[in-house]
Order: C-alpha cells, then sequence, then structure tokens
C-alpha cells in the first residue's frame, strides 16, 4: 500500500510540476515575444501619456491593444496581475519530486562509487550546497557587472563560462543521472530567484513609489527585464535536462559533461533565433547551428555495432545468475532498491527476462547505464556474457 501511495502521489505531483512549468514558460515566452514585437505609438496621446511602445493582435475572435510604458503610467491601476506564482509552484514541485526520488535515495540515484566515492549525507548536502552555490554565483556576477555600459556582454560571458565550470563538476561528482537534474535544477533555481528577488521585488518597489506619488526608479525595470532575457535563453536548456534524465544514452556516456553542454547550446541557439525573429530578424545560421549540434552529438553516442557472439554457447542458467545477482534489487516485483519496478519491468521470470532481452542488452551492454550507479558491481565480463547471450539469440531455454 504504501509503494502504490508514493507512486499515486508521485504522478499527481509530477503532473503538477509540469502544468505550472508550462505556465511559466508560455508566459515568459510570451512577454519575450511581446516586448521584441512592439512597435513606437503613432498616436500623439498615447506618447503623451507616455507609452513608449504598443501592438495590435488577434486572437480568439477578439482585437487586443498591448502597451508598454517606457516606465510607468501616471496612475496605479487599481488592479494588478502579477506573474510570480507559476514560477514559485514549478520549483516547489520540482524540489519535492527531487527530495522524493533523489535525496531519500542518495545511495541509489545520486552516488556513483565510480565517479566518486561518498556517503549518503555528504551526497545529499553537497547536492544542496551546488543548487545553493549556483544561484549565489551567478547573482554575485549580475551585481557586480549587471549595470555597466557593456555589462549584458560581460555577464553573459561570465554566466556561459560558470555554466561550463559548474556542468563539468557537477558530472564529476555524482551519478550521470542526477548529474544531469542538479544541472537543470541549478538553472531553474537561478531563474527562481531571479523572479523571487529581483524581477517581482522590483515591481514592487516601482509600483510603491508610484503610490507615494513619486517618479519610479528605472532602474529597477532595467535590472528586471536582464533577469528575464537570462531566464527565456535558460528555459530550453533547463527543459532539456529536466527530459534527458530519462534517458541514459545522454547521462550514462563517457564524456557526459560535454554532451549536456552541447545540447544546452543547441538550446541556446533555438531559443536566440526566436528571439531575434520577434524583431523581424531572421538569421538561418542559428537553428543551422543547433543542427550541426544534434548531429555531432548523435554520432557522439552512436552505439558500436553489436560484437560478434564471442560464445554463442553461453548457458542461459548463467543469465539468469547475473540477473538474480545484479538486477532483481530494482527489478523484482517487489524490489528491494526502490518501492516499485524500475520503468515496470520485471526480470524475476524467464518470460520477463526474454521479453526484455533487448533493453537489458541496450542498456547493461551496449550504454552500460545499468545497474544504477552499478550499485550491484557488475563485472565486464557479466556485461560481455550477456552480450554473447544476446547476439546468438537470446535464448531462454
Amino acid at each position: 500500500m504504501e509503494a502504490y501511495l508514493l507512486e499515486w502521489s508521485g504522478i499527481l505531483l509530477r503532473w503538477l510540476h509540469v502544468i505550472a512549468a508550462v505556465a511559466w514558460i508560455g508566459a515568459s515566452f510570451y512577454f519575450v515575444w511581446l516586448d521584441n514585437s512592439l512597435a513606437a505609438p503613432t498616436d500623439p496621446a498615447l506618447r503623451k501619456k507616455g507609452v513608449g511602445g504598443e501592438l495590435w493582435a488577434v486572437h480568439g475572435g477578439g482585437f487586443y491593444n498591448p502597451q508598454k510604458y517606457l516606465v510607468a503610467p501616471a496612475t496605479v491601476p487599481a488592479h494588478l496581475h502579477w506573474f510570480y506564482w507559476e514560477a514559485y509552484t514549478t520549483w516547489l514541485s520540482g524540489f519535492v519530486l527531487f527530495s522524493a526520488q533523489y535525496l531519500f535515495n542518495a545511495n541509489t540515484f545520486l552516488i556513483d562509487k565510480d565517479v566518486m566515492a561518498m556517503t549518503a549525507p555528504v551526497a545529499v548536502a553537497s547536492a544542496l550546497a551546488f543548487l545553493a552555490v549556483g544561484w549565489i554565483v551567478y547573482d554575485l556576477i549580475c551585481r557586480m557587472f549587471g549595470d555597466r555600459e557593456d555589462g549584458d556582454r560581460i555577464v553573459g560571458i561570465l554566466i556561459v563560462v560558470y555554466v561550463i565550470a559548474a556542468v563539468w563538476l557537477v558530472c564529476h561528482v555524482f551519478a550521470g543521472r542526477a548529474a544531469f537534474l542538479l544541472a537543470g535544477a541549478m538553472v531553474a533555481t537561478i531563474m527562481v530567484a531571479n523572479v523571487l528577488f529581483w524581477v517581482i521585488p522590483g515591481q514592487r518597489k516601482m509600483v510603491a513609489s508610484m503610490r507615494a506619488g513619486q517618479a519610479p526608479d528605472p532602474i529597477h525595470g532595467r535590472r528586471g527585464k536582464q533577469r528575464s532575457v537570462h531566464n527565456s535563453y535558460f528555459t530550453l536548456p533547463v527543459v532539456f535536462a529536466m527530459l534527458s534524465n530519462h534517458y541514459s544514452m545522454m547521462y550514462g556516456a563517457a564524456n557526459n559533461w560535454l554532451i549536456l553542454l552541447l545540447m544546452m547550446l543547441a538550446g541556446v541557439l533555438i531559443r536566440h533565433f526566436f528571439i531575434l525573429r520577434h524583431k523581424a530578424v531572421v538569421h538561418w545560421r542559428y537553428p543551422a547551428a543547433a543542427l550541426l549540434v544534434f548531429i555531432v552529438v548523435g554520432v557522439m553516442l552512436a552505439p558500436a555495432p553489436a560484437p560478434a557472439a564471442a560464445d554463442a554457447g553461453v548457458p542461459f542458467a548463467r543469465i539468469e545468475q547475473i540477473v538474480d545477482t545484479r538486477c532483481l534489487q530494482c527489478h523484482a516485483a517487489k524490489p528491494t532498491l526502490m518501492p516499485t519496478p524500475g520503468k515496470n519491468i520485471v526480470l524475476d521470470s524467464k518470460d520477463g527476462i526474454g521479453r526484455h532481452a533487448q533493453q537489458i542488452y541496450q542498456q547493461v551492454v551496449v550504454q552500460k547505464s545499468m545497474p544504477l550507479g552499478n550499485l550491484t558491481k557488475i563485472t565486464d565480463e557479466e556485461r560481455a556474457l550477456i552480450g554473447a547471450w544476446f547476439t546468438a539469440g537470446a535464448a531462454t531455454k
């Protein structure tokens, strides 16, 4: 019953996480598009009111005319819509999911002793510190250089260098699957912290100044926009990092840190193409470069041709023994390392092993991503035996 409740609550929480993320990303993309699509108003009355840009649009059978003020309107509207709960809900639901699966199962999901040997408490503390330090360093970069005349360029370069260093580090400390998730979570933490500590407080200060009869300081708007633009570029890399932990060929690769960085780069290139396109500037070289990155990564990840069966006579009893010793901890009807069988794959019978022979071969022999973190200490000889058994026909008799 406990496993059932965990599974049921897990899918509901994951659903909430995805819904909130869609709402947050959708709002972020819309406002970046809107900001880049505004045209200077031709109506003198609008310019007199302080409107710096406007847009006419049609959607859902109606016409819309959003307007952006250079700083703020003369009076505060009675009703203002604030966009922040989407961001907070996304992060909070994601952190609960991360805690339930990774932090409370650190030995299984965070630690790979072939990467770095550490205890579960050290792994948990390191993961939390990675998220916190990720924000602190990024924020210091923006504070130190963001207000300079050439601040956007300097901050952009430093953030790129910092993300490269952080991804390399996390992939050399944690198990590959956790490393990819933590890299995405670090950037997602930066994104929501931008909203929490800069975008929303800056907007509140501007509203408070107006209600006090004072002219709002435009610095808050500039800083908020800078952080919002960063968030827009971060979005696609974060989405990829979150999705990739379901694909062991990515996080299980020999140079997984480089794979993750290249895919993040592709996401930035694609996002940059669309941001420019909002301004009616079309540069196909950016999606072309992203496509080239995909090709390079595809070549890097391509498995080697299946080896010829060195021993076509591997008895199935030997394969059963390997599976029993190395796999059933996670892939039995009642596994011991997790509440339910991993991906609902059960290997405690001949039929189960035969039915999943292709997956066993792919995960254990080709990608070597299973057993997870090699907790059960499968040997290269055992992997080779599984490979020979599969290429000889995967007989179960």
